[in-house]
């Protein structure tokens, strides 16, 4: 019994396709059509010479138009019919034989070949909703839009066994993953002058398209573009985290309350200093940055009260 290898020694998987499109050149339709209804029955007439010669003759004659007879229904799988983009795959016996992608009527040599069409148009696909944890563990709800199209016949329906399944099931493997690595807003503490998935749309978009395109690429499927369509804190926290992001909200209004109401304060005792309007000592300067500071960050309105004695009564 072997000892099993290493995990230095396993060998991630080969991103090497096997198969990429070859353009197989075709007669113009039209063209195949002339063939098939003047020079068929015309080579089927001349072998009424072969009767003629009578004997030996006689019977090359009938195996001709025999195989004359099969060749001139054969040819009825010779015609192809191209669409604006769109592609076929050509297969002889299992072989890829090529891919006719240029619009119109084609008229194919062997007629043998088999033949599966593949659209190239754009597409677009919405992943579910679906429930992930954010870098700092908290459940989300995370759905995307990608946008895509098929630029590789052979790669799309010979390298994967299904490539509409295998967009769904890649893209939203990218979404999770991606998902995972940011906070979903810039609550905590280590996650500030970070990107987060709410406020950093742009930057997070271009990052899910470039990771679902790298997932898709060797399936022949380019990725125009990437974006989340959907994203919300899953229910059972949604209003825990509500409340908590309306305090955060408070505390950051509160400081810019308190911000302002100091400068305020400043000014003010600069102002009547300069101006020599009262002179204040250090009680009487705290007792006015407290009463100012109070009325400034006050919630409601404050009723003020009139001295009218000394400053000292």
């Amino acid at each position: 019994m072997q000892p099993a290898p290493a995990p230095s020694q396993i060998q991630p998987p080969s991103d090497e396709v096997m198969f990429k499109d070859v353009s197989r050149s075709t007669l113009n339709g039209f063209l195949g059509l002339a063939i098939h209804i003047l020079v068929v029955p015309a080579i089927f007439l001349a072998t009424f010479v072969l009767y003629a010669a009578g004997g030996l003759g006689v019977a090359l004659g009938i195996l001709l138009q025999i195989f004359i007879a099969i060749l001139w229904f054969v040819m009825f799988n010779s015609y192809l019919v191209i669409n604006p983009n769109e592609g076929a795959a050509l297969q002889f016996f299992g072989k890829y034989a090529g891919t006719v992608d240029e619009e119109g009527f084609h008229f194919l040599i062997n007629p043998l070949y088999e033949k599966q069409k593949i659209s190239l148009r754009i597409r677009n696909f919405e992943s579910t909703k679906l429930k992930v944890n954010d870098v700092n563990a908290n459940p989300i709800e995370i759905a995307a839009v990608v946008v895509w199209k098929v630029v590789d016949t052979a790669e799309a329906l010979f390298e994967v066994d299904n490539y509409h399944d295998y967009v769904q099931i890649q893209s939203e493997a990218a979404l999770r993953a991606m998902a995972t690595k940011y906070p979903y807003d810039i609550i905590e503490d280590k996650d500030v002058g970070g990107i987060a998935l709410s406020s950093h749309q742009e930057v997070i978009a271009q990052e899910l398209q470039l990771s679902v395109e790298d997932r898709l690429k060797r399936a022949g499927i380019q990725v125009l573009e990437a974006r989340i369509s959907h994203l919300a804190y899953s229910q059972e926290i949604a209003q825990a985290m509500l409340r908590r992001q309306q305090a955060s909200a408070v505390v950051a209004a509160r400081s810019e309350i308190v911000k302002g109401a100091v400068g305020m304060v400043e000014l003010a005792l600069e102002q009547l200093s300069a101006k020599n309007i009262i002179e204040l000592d250090e009680d009487k300067k705290a007792s006015m940055v407290s009463n100012l500071l109070v009325v400034l960050c006050s919630e409601t309105d404050t009723t003020p009260i009139v001295n009218t004695g000394t400053l000292y009564q």
